[in-house]
């Protein structure tokens, strides 16, 4: 499959009611070929979604780690439990042990965290949309830049209707293109704010909960957690002693 077949795959993803309605078992890779390390694993199989990209040239660019294809999907890796992106600089994963997804929000719906070292809360939106592309690039910037689900009284119907549309059809397209609910996006994009705030800022935790978009320092920490698997607090301590470490280098070369 080319580039530019790929291209086409991606702009026009097959959208079925039942996307909607319930998680997609998925083709590839067979379900055989997947270690599960524990028993809780085995529903995140089930639900890999299933997309209109080839298996083979996600896992090509996934090893090339193309940033051609930086933000067109996401790889989750079964043995570790953690997705990357394409790009991502760590050894690559057995093709056997890995499925793909089209947003950083589906990924973390079927159960795997994002990688603490490609950062996938920093990869782009994937731009290889048509048709209700407008729809869901606005629904997005809303989302991601403006807070739309974040602020009090937020709710998916005010969404739609700022949109123009109906709840139901936004939660469609989502399902369409993205493979998560609105919801489930803005989760993804109050945790990435957050993530970033961690890394560049030296903010208190409780001034970073407000600015990503949470609506207390109790909701930040246990949405966090569930998603990295560890504390935002950890996070921040790990980032501190790296930093230290290459401080201490930097005066022993001088």
């Amino acid at each position: 499959m080319t580039r530019e077949a790929l291209s086409r795959a991606i702009i026009a993803p097959e959208c079925l009611p039942s996307d909607v309605a319930e998680p997609i078992r998925c083709c590839w890779p067979k379900s055989d070929s997947i270690v599960i390390r524990a028993s809780g694993w085995e529903a995140a199989a089930r639900m890999i979604v299933r997309m209109s990209l080839d298996f083979t040239e996600c896992d090509e660019a996934r090893l090339a780690r193309d940033a051609a294809y930086d933000g067109r999907f996401y790889t989750g890796v079964h043995t570790t439990g953690i997705y990357c992106r394409p790009v991502c600089p760590v050894r690559p994963a057995r093709s056997a042990n890995v499925s793909f997804f089209p947003s950083a929000a589906a990924a973390e719906a079927a159960g795997f965290r994002p990688c603490l070292r490609c950062r996938p809360e920093t990869a782009p939106f994937s731009s290889a949309w048509i048709g209700s592309r407008a729809t869901v690039e606005r629904a997005l910037r809303l989302i991601a830049e403006e807070g739309a689900l974040d602020q009090e009284g937020a709710t998916v119907d005010r969404l739609a209707q700022r949109l123009g549309l109906g709840s139901r059809q936004l939660t469609r397209l989502f399902a369409c293109y993205l493979q998560a609910s609105p919801s489930k996006v803005a989760r993804t994009a109050r945790v990435q704010r957050a993530k970033r705030l961690l890394d560049e800022t030296s903010l208190p935790m409780s001034e970073i909960a407000m600015r990503a978009g949470f609506g207390s320092l109790r909701r930040f920490n246990s949405v966090f957690a569930e998603v990295y698997g560890r504390p935002p607090t950890k996070i921040r301590r790990t980032r501190g002693a790296a930093g230290h470490r290459r401080g201490e280098a930097l005066d022993l070369a001088v």
